[in-house]
């Protein structure tokens, strides 16, 4: 029989201490695949989820030191490994694992980075051709940004030189690898655009893997890229190797030499172009001016089948013609108007007042008023009359007056 002296009794506090020094002790580094779930990103940068599989899951947390160096976002249902150890959180008597390193399960970390962004950013709409500007088929003036050293910077001014030799070019260096290159590339872009006076900009490094590439998939090299005022030419590594600068930029080229072939259109081909353009041209005007003389040959023989002087005679003799027949007719009507006009004048002067005093009568006025005397009645002694004769007038004193003679 077991006795009271002879158990251990533990607090709550204590058991809970030695499964933390023990699991602590013993489950470290410890590597554990499974899916994520419950996964929560805290304001104070540490990453909480949940590891399960088919039948258990384990809590785990990342704290904000660790997950700070994660290149990729982890999410719900992702398979991952994780590697850490095992602690016991006390305040729950809950054990959990501090994960330490998290990659996806079955593709790199730096792969799974590059295939978020991607998705992301296509989704805002930052590869959309609609988006993309035409490169200036002759820039006068061309920003390179890419290392001072090595075979890049070489390769680009061989090019241009060998197509363009009096080209303007400004090589703005910067770290191309490594921490510091995304930071040095967005400010050479922002740099660039400050100053203005750029036609087009190449971004650009030689091959490498992934990882040395990854600077050109870091989301602020993107966004950099897609503020840019200027038209972006990215070229980066080798013709088979993508970078999301490629998606942004306005135009990929597969290699650095490519960047400057497609931006600098070779000297000779320009001339051989423009004396190309200049025979066809030719040829289009003497085309235009043989229709144009064919026209004209067309136009005379039509006119030479209508004959427009003819109709244009004979328009002039029937205006002449009308003009006679018009002057006889109105000749004729003046003469019947005349003979109505000495008609109607006879008329009036055989019924004018004047006529009847040729014929020796008299009008007699009383004055002063002027009235006409028509009866003798009206008259009395020295009335005075102003008599109006067929040539002049006389004036007369009433001496008397006969009445008329009775009928």
């Amino acid at each position: 029989m077991v006795t009271e002296t002879d158990r251990h009794i533990y607090t709550v506090t204590e058991l809970t201490a030695e499964i933390r020094a023990t699991l602590e002790d013993v489950f470290t580094g410890v590597w554990v695949s499974g899916e994520i779930s419950n996964f929560h990103h805290h304001t104070s940068g540490h990453m909480y989820f949940t590891l399960k599989d088919e039948a258990s899951q384990i809590r785990a947390v990342m704290f904000r030191g660790q997950n700070r160096l994660l290149r990729f976002r982890p999410e719900d249902g992702m398979a991952v490994v994780a590697s850490g150890r095992l602690t016991v959180y006390e305040r729950r008597g809950e054990y959990q694992m501090s994960v330490e390193h998290l990659e996806p399960k079955g593709v790199g970390a730096l792969q799974m980075a590059f295939e978020q962004l991607k998705q992301r950013l296509e989704a805002e709409g930052l590869f959309d051709q609609a988006r993309k500007r035409p490169i200036p088929m002759l820039p006068d003036r061309i920003g390179v940004i890419t290392s001072p050293t090595g075979a890049v910077i070489r390769d680009i001014l061989n090019v241009l030189g060998r197509r363009f030799a009096d080209i303007n070019l400004v090589v703005c260096p910067v770290p191309v690898q490594g921490a510091e290159a995304a930071p040095a590339i967005v400010e050479a872009l922002q740099t660039l655009n400050r100053l203005g006076g750029f036609d087009v900009l190449i971004v650009a490094r030689g091959g490498g893997s992934i990882e040395d590439l990854w600077a050109f998939n870091e989301e602020a090299v993107a966004r950099a890229i897609a503020a840019s005022k200027i038209p972006v030419i990215s070229a980066v590594g080798h013709e088979t190797d993508f970078t999301i600068a490629d998606f942004v930029a306005d135009l990929r080229a597969p290699t650095p030499s490519a960047a400057a072939e497609l931006v600098m259109a070779r000297k000779d081909e320009l001339v051989q172009r423009l004396d190309d353009l200049l025979d066809r041209l030719v040829g289009a005007v003497t085309r235009q001016h043989e229709a144009v003389a064919e026209r004209l040959r067309g136009l005379e023989r039509t006119l030479a089948v209508l004959s427009p002087w003819e109709r244009i005679k004979h328009q002039r003799e029937r205006a002449g013609d009308l003009a006679r027949r018009l002057e006889a007719t109105a000749a004729r009507l003046i003469e019947r108007l005349q003979a109505r006009m000495e008609r109607a004048a006879g008329k009036l002067d055989s019924l004018s007042p004047l006529a009847i005093l040729g014929r020796g009568y008299s009008i007699c006025y009383r004055l002063p008023d002027g009235t006409i005397v028509k009866d003798a009645a009206a008259l009395a002694a020295g009335d005075r009359l102003r008599v109006r004769l067929h040539r002049g007038a006389a004036l007369a004193t009433v001496t008397g007056a006969e009445a008329p003679a009775e009928p």
